[in-house]
């Protein structure tokens, strides 16, 4: 009978994850019991990795005589093992430092951030709103945020919101702003996506529109809130991936640009970690994209006061340093959070 995960089980376990994570190489009973000093014999650890491999939590490459971790391993680790450090001072350093030199426009700021996480992180660095994708309009909400930055908060019948961040010519006192959204949410209520579109443009071709400048404005910022598009993502750092030994084979470098071109799938992934705001992981297979075969997630929600963004993260090998990126992605989220809801 195979022994539970006991503490020499857990022990062994974690030394064999971190190991791995560190050399990328098989890890071996002879290198356990040197590198981390445990009073256990190289047969004794022996048997523990073989009861961990029929456990499903290691794997034997038929090339060496040592084990891998599994992304059974991987998720057991990072639920039940991991101590999640902050960030070193250095990482706040330079995310501060990228952070505050950040794009003044929307996408300069989105641009800078995946950057600064490509960079601290040595991963992929990713940044994604989320998309408005409800077909029926119930309302719609502005909220002033640092700057000239208007997010409009967009809620559709079924419940589900989403937002959008505008960036203004100039700023718009907050009474204007309301009585904005009460004139939309008037003519456009129960409307669907494309009936909206239909009824703005004949609202923008009225007499009355032309005569009555703030219905004009808020019109031309219904537009601006639809009109930024499917959702653009920003991802940087793909070089970073590829410098990554698992990734040498000409397959898995087909399977990351595949994850990154097939940017619609990536993005319902991140969509869904707007209903679990703060840190969510996913490793390999979790992510149900085939394209993300051998890698992994770790993403993080900015928001402003309650109201959440977007989402952003970094991708990286499953062997990746989960202890050092997860600090890095939440302290980031952090610092978008007060990039664009303070003047």
């Amino acid at each position: 009978m195979l022994e539970p995960m006991n503490n020499r089980n857990r022990q062994i376990l974690e030394a064999i994850i971190e190991d791995y994570i560190s050399t990328a190489e098989p890890i071996g009973s002879g290198a356990i019991r040197s590198r981390h000093g445990l009073s256990l014999s190289s047969a004794t650890i022996r048997n523990v990795m073989s009861d961990l491999e029929e456990l499903g939590f290691l794997a034997s490459p038929h090339t060496s005589a040592g084990r891998i971790p599994t992304e059974k391993a991987y998720r057991f680790y990072v639920d039940s093992l991991l101590a999640v450090r902050s960030a070193d001072r250095s990482e706040r350093d330079e995310i501060r430092r990228r952070c505050a030199v950040a794009g003044r426009d929307v996408e300069g700021v989105f641009r800078e951030i995946s950057q600064t996480l490509s960079s601290v992180s040595h991963y992929m660095g990713i940044v994604a709103a989320p998309r408005f994708t409800a077909h029926i309009f119930r309302q719609i909400e502005f909220i002033r945020l640092g700057g000239r930055r208007l997010l409009a908060i967009l809620v559709s019948q079924s419940g589900s919101v989403q937002n959008r961040i505008i960036e203004l010519q100039e700023e718009i006192p907050a009474e204007h702003l309301t009585k904005m959204a009460n004139y939309l949410n008037s003519i456009l209520t129960g409307l669907t996506i494309a009936e909206v579109k239909s009824r703005i443009i004949a609202e923008m071709q009225s007499e009355k529109s032309n005569y009555d400048s703030l219905m004009a404005d808020a019109l031309k910022l219904w537009q601006q809130s639809i009109d930024n598009g499917e959702e653009e993502i920003f991802i940087e750092g793909q070089a970073n991936i590829l410098d990554q030994p698992e990734f040498a084979d000409v397959q898995q470098m087909k399977n990351i640009f595949r994850a990154i071109e097939q940017k619609s799938q990536l993005l319902s992934l991140l969509d869904s970690c707007i209903q679990a705001p703060g840190i969510n992981i996913f490793i390999g297979s979790e992510s149900h994209l085939n394209s993300m075969s051998g890698m992994s997630l770790i993403t993080s929600t900015y928001v402003s006061g309650k109201n959440t963004l977007g989402v952003l993260g970094v991708i990286g090998p499953t062997r990746m340093g989960y202890s050092k990126v997860i600090p890095i992605v939440d302290y980031t989220a952090k610092m978008l959070t007060r990039l664009l809801t303070v003047d």
